[in-house]
């Protein structure tokens, strides 16, 4: 029997250890938290399952965790396989959102080449992310099953099954995808169950979920557990792209994943979840929760101990590994996948827009606002010649950096090629805009153009905001008609600013990269973005 370093660094308590060490024969009991005990110490079956989630392929992307270099794919392959040759009982999994706010050696070419990486590491199944519908279900259908792009030409699309159990054929009724997979591992079944959280549509422009729709996560799961057991499988494993977080000693769990675990089937043993980009590790009503940041700077190595007998998992354990760069060496096979993509972009990348005179950061001050967000806010109503422009922080990915500013590069920073849209509303509405952004489960700062407001933390949500100004000092006037930009998703009513879809008068205009790019052009270089206390916090 296989002991890694995860089963000896999870704090067991000492005593329970020592007699693990002494005979090899004492295990977590993953069901009831208590320990099994057994004269035969090679009855179990070691499993491993290792894990990504929320990649967004970054192919050729180096990230910093504590100022090490982190993340790019040929890292993550390396970790990867290095991992897979210590037990040949090995699932490659992922949560969803592996394509979707791409870096363009991904995005230029459809995300194809993000599927070839997983293809070629011979990943085992995955699920959708609320990414994965950018570009509509016919599109995302054709990365899953292969097909024609007028761009790209035809497409072999994924050699490994997604699952989705939550999203329906709204033509059918019946599941888009299958709810789920059996796998079999050394003569073990294993079922993979997929969902994606069920308010997807309200954060993918309309248009990408057209003709499907979102039913409760857990509500898909249990029917999916029901149908496994119906099969005889006993070990169950959930690919959920909901969000989660814990502490690092797993205390302090909470998220939609871990009210999801509360409510699922107890059969389910091991829950992967996303979207929220966040460390999660830990155990809840019997189930291992685990996610493992973004990108591709970490992934999740669950270990799972199958009793042939009942071909139940009876103890299970997780490791969140960064993938840092140092000390291995990036794997050739996709170094080399990588370079051919590059080369291919490269002339559309490449392209210098402008120089930054120094990092322009999308971190918010307690406010509320950050000076990236005041850029592209400014180049949206630059670019539509408004009274005022409104961008949601989840459409900000990334930072510009300091120096000469390629295309590629702001790229990154708006990957979603929304196109911007002008509209009228009234000073009521723009007041009532901005008191959106504090919803009940979750607040999301827009950041601003052409106008400055306060706000008081101490007020309710819905009446946060205090005094909204103009450039000019006046007071917003509540009932005067105002011209307002922002992008089509917002437009739609997404992240639930659903005073948009109230709009008069709309007009489309370029996509939000293109505005941004041109805006950067006409400023004096080198260029330059800061905070400027557009929005006020009071209290």
């Amino acid at each position: 029997m296989r002991f890694s370093s995860k089963w000896l660094k999870v704090g067991f308590p000492a005593l329970m250890l020592s007699a693990t060490l002494a005979s090899g024969t004492v295990f977590a009991d993953g069901k009831a938290g208590g320990v099994k005990t057994d004269a035969h110490p090679h009855r179990y079956i070691d499993v491993q399952l290792l894990g990504i989630n929320d990649f967004h392929g970054q192919l050729d992307v180096t990230r910093n965790v504590g100022g090490k270099a982190v993340g790019r794919a040929d890292y993550l392959a390396a970790y990867l396989k290095q991992r897979e040759a210590e037990n040949k009982n090995t699932l490659l999994v992922h949560a969803g959102d592996a394509v979707g706010a791409s870096s363009p050696v991904s995005a230029l070419l459809q995300d194809e080449p993000t599927i070839e990486f997983l293809n070629k590491l011979g990943f085992d199944v995955g699920t959708l992310g609320n990414h994965e519908f950018d570009e509509g279900v016919d599109e995302m259908l054709r990365l899953i099953y292969g097909g024609i792009h007028p761009t790209t030409g035809y497409f072999r699309g994924a050699d490994f099954p997604y699952v989705s159990a939550n999203v329906v054929d709204k033509k059918t009724g019946k599941p888009l995808l299958p709810p789920y997979v059996i796998k079999r591992v050394n003569g073990m079944p294993i079922g993979f169950i997929g969902v994606v959280l069920s308010d997807t549509p309200s954060i993918v422009d309309a248009s990408g979920v057209a003709g499907v729709s979102f039913t409760d996560e857990a509500k898909a799961i249990n029917e999916a557990a029901k149908q496994l057991k119906r099969r005889g499988v006993r070990a169950i494993v959930v690919l959920a792209h909901n969000p989660g977080v814990s502490n690092k000693d797993g205390s302090n769990a909470n998220g939609e994943v871990v009210d999801i675990a509360k409510k699922v089937d107890d059969e389910v043993d091991v829950i992967f979840a996303g979207h929220n980009h966040a460390y999660l590790n830990a155990e809840v009503d019997g189930k291992l929760l685990v996610q493992s940041y973004s990108y591709g700077t970490a992934f999740s190595d669950v270990d799972v101990k199958i009793d042939p007998r009942t071909k139940d998992i009876v103890a299970k354990k997780a490791e969140i590994v960064t993938t840092y760069q140092d000390g291995i060496k990036p794997d050739a096979e996709i170094a080399k996948l990588i370079g051919k993509y590059e080369e291919k972009v490269a002339p559309i990348v490449n392209q210098v827009v402008g120089t930054a005179q120094t990092t322009i950061t999308s971190k918010q001050n307690a406010s509320g606002e950050s000076a990236l967000g005041n850029l592209i806010a400014d180049a949206q109503r630059s670019a539509l010649k408004t009274d005022f422009a409104f961008m949601n922080p989840g459409g900000i990915r990334a930072d510009i950096e300091q120096g000469e500013v390629t295309w590629g590069e702001l790229y990154n920073v708006q990957p979603f090629g929304n196109q911007l849209v002008k509209m009228t509303l009234t000073g009521g509405q723009i007041r009532k805009l901005l008191n959106q952004q504090w919803q009940p489960n979750q607040t999301r700062m827009l950041q601003i153009s052409g106008l400055t407001y306060t706000w008081d933390a101490s007020k309710p949500i819905g009446d946060k905001v205090v005094d909204i100004y103009l450039p000019n000092g006046a007071k917003l006037d509540p009932n005067a008609e105002y011209t307002v930009a922002v992008n089509s998703f917002l437009a739609d009513g997404g992240d639930h600013f659903t005073v948009l879809t109230e709009g008069k008068n709309r007009e489309a205009g370029p996509v939000d990269l293109d505005a941004l790019i041109a805006y950067i052009q006409q400023l004096p270089q080198p260029f330059a973005a800061r905070i400027e206390g557009r929005i006020q916090k009071l209290r």
